[in-house]
């Protein structure tokens, strides 16, 4: 039974690690001036949400008893 909860962990790990990926590289996108227009501190918003979310994520690893993210991201203007 170990085995196969290890195998859905590494499965649902490497689809939810690609598509994070997937997404950043997407937001990278953001950074064409010649598409868009936005202030640095947008940028620094998105970094340090991004930031927040992944010490999080982390910190339910660490403490192994699972829990709920924040609500979801909103620049403000």
């Amino acid at each position: 039974m170990r085995e196969n909860d290890r195998q859905k962990f590494v499965n649902l790990a490497e689809k939810r690690t690609n598509n994070a990926i997937k997404q950043i590289r997407l937001i990278g996108n953001l950074s064409n001036k010649s598409n868009y227009d936005y202030e640095k501190k947008h940028v620094d918003a998105i970094f340090k949400r991004l930031n927040f979310e992944i010490n999080e994520a982390k910190k339910r690893f660490d403490q192994a008893n699972g829990g709920g993210g924040s609500d979801l991201f909103k620049l403000d203007f």
